[in-house]
């Protein structure tokens, strides 16, 4: 399936959720079968050769193909959720959204020190949440090994803020 098969399932939805934000909504991807197979099999190309030990991605949007990319790889999934979400002990981080400010936590006992992790989410924007997740995995003593993502938002910058990391994005928008 090409890119442009992918991307034309992927629809703007103007001054959502706020005024000056163009959201990429990705429902309509994710209910035709063989693009999200497609979308599962190329991020999984791209992480198998990481040798990844771990998928580490972020509710909500992270949820939705991170343990779909984790099972294809045979690996485990770890869930960063927002405040009081995970019941056992955390580590936390705040972060900046495009449009306001978050916090995410992960169990202290997630991910174990040397461990591969490839941070997932469905979006790289600003770089906020997948910063975040990266900092979050290395306080836990895991070495992310790449950051993939379905789209990049490459006007906002959101790869600079991952300089030094492995970054691939399925579709990428200039604008």
């Amino acid at each position: 399936m090409s890119d442009a098969r992918l991307r034309a399932l992927v629809r703007e939805i103007p001054d959502f959720p706020k005024p000056g934000i163009n959201f990429k909504d990705i429902t309509p991807l994710m209910a035709d079968a063989d693009a999200l197979a497609e979308s599962v099999a190329r991020l999984t190309d791209y992480a198998r050769a990481l040798e990844v030990d771990c998928v580490v991605a972020a509710e909500a949007r992270g949820f939705l193909l991170g343990p779909a990319l984790a099972l294809a790889l045979g690996t485990g999934f770890v869930l960063a959720r927002k405040p009081g979400k995970l019941p056992y002990e955390t580590v936390s981080a705040e972060y900046e959204l495009e449009y306001g400010e978050e916090m995410l936590e992960l169990h202290t006992d997630a991910v174990a020190a040397g461990r591969r992790v490839l941070v997932h989410d469905d979006l790289l924007a600003t770089g906020g949440t997948a910063a975040t997740l990266c900092d979050l995995v290395e306080q836990l003593g895991g070495e992310v090994v790449g950051c993939g993502f379905l789209i990049e938002l490459a006007f906002l910058g959101g790869r600079e803020r991952l300089a030094g990391r492995d970054v691939h994005a399925l579709l990428t928008y200039e604008s």
